[in-house]
């Protein structure tokens, strides 16, 4: 298998509840190493570049909303099948249907909230998508493999 890098987004959800050392333990312990790694607030303006693929869909307005709402850590995954390895880790997008286990459904606010975007966690679904996020957030000098 290759070795690729994937975007990881712990959303304010899990940061409000202090999860984000809780969840980076789960990734290494998968075997994945972080290689880059930055705490920020998005500005709804930002939110709404990153998410623009979702504009008119019904839940994008409060999914911008959400993602600007408060800080997120955004993390740089590298490993064999990262994509893949990593989408099995955090479990369906739909938190209350993810497997017990899995990252959003141990993490995700939306068991609180009923809020589906209140997911805990983004990854990159894809190869292609990886590449597009991963520079939306890093320089390629702040990505450090090791």
């Amino acid at each position: 298998m290759a070795m690729e890098q994937t975007l990881c987004i712990i959303k304010p959800d899990a940061v409000s509840r202090n999860y984000i050392g809780r969840i980076n333990t789960r990734i290494e312990e998968r075997g994945m190493r972080i290689i880059a790694l930055k705490m920020l607030w998005l500005s709804k303006s930002r939110a709404e570049e990153f998410y623009a693929v979702h504009r008119g869909r019904s839940f994008y307005e409060p999914l911008v909303s959400f993602m600007s709402s408060g800080p997120v850590v955004v993390q740089v995954l590298s490993g064999e099948d990262a994509i893949n390895d990593y989408r099995k880790l955090i479990g369906k997008t739909n938190p209350l249907k993810a497997a017990p286990g899995t990252l959003r459904a141990d993490f995700s606010g939306a068991r609180h909230s009923g809020a589906l975007y209140e997911n805990a966690l983004h990854g990159s679904d894809q190869l292609e998508t990886a590449r597009a996020e991963i520079p939306f957030f890093f320089k390629q000098h702040e990505l450090h493999p090791r």
